[in-house]
């Protein structure tokens, strides 16, 4: 019960977070400015190194939130914190619609994980206490509108790295790792 009442109010703080970032994108006008993207996510946000995350697909408003972010400092990265650093909030928004738009790649996973991962991700894990990812994520990895973004496809490395920043954060020894605790601001 103590895990539901912590997944009712970090939904509802990450929908009111990104419901507030209310410009409209411009896909067209976002393509011309994804030319620099390309360089770590992949042409179209089709990222191959899973060092960066596929941008393809993703929600608009999640994307142009995280972008914000970079640039607000909620999200600590020296790399991306200079990317965003000239953008407005148009071009944020128009990014988000531009990568929106493009078609996600399928990515491919261990098959001796896939029925372990889809279990938790479609039930959590009782004995641990994670909660379903599905719940946040939507029962296909295509995310949900108000903050929770797509996961199906993402680099199975980049998916985990998150996974465990999330778990680090506020731990003030955890070197290298990027904090995420943006999302439910």
């Amino acid at each position: 019960m103590k895990l539901m009442a912590k997944a009712s109010v970090f939904l509802l703080s990450a929908f009111v977070s990104v419901s507030a970032f209310a410009v409209e994108g411009d896909a067209k006008a976002g393509e011309n400015k994804a030319a620099v993207c390309a360089a770590c996510h992949g042409q179209a946000g089709k990222s191959e190194s899973p060092a960066f995350p596929k941008l393809a697909g993703q929600q608009a408003s999640y994307t142009a939130k995280q972008l914000a972010d970079f640039k607000s400092g909620k999200r600590d990265n020296a790399v991306m914190k200079g990317q965003v650093s000239g953008l407005s909030e148009q071009d944020m928004a128009d990014l988000g619609a531009y990568f929106a738009e493009q078609t996600a790649v399928v990515g491919k996973a261990d098959p001796a994980l896939v029925v372990k991962g889809e279990r938790i991700y479609r039930g959590g894990n009782a004995d641990t206490g994670v909660a379903a990812c599905s719940g946040c994520h939507g029962p296909a990895g295509q995310g949900v509108p108000g903050g929770f973004p797509a996961l199906s496809g993402q680099h199975a490395a980049y998916i985990e790295a998150q996974l465990k920043a999330f778990r680090a954060a506020g731990r003030e020894d955890i070197g290298s790792m990027t904090k995420r605790m943006n999302d439910s601001d």
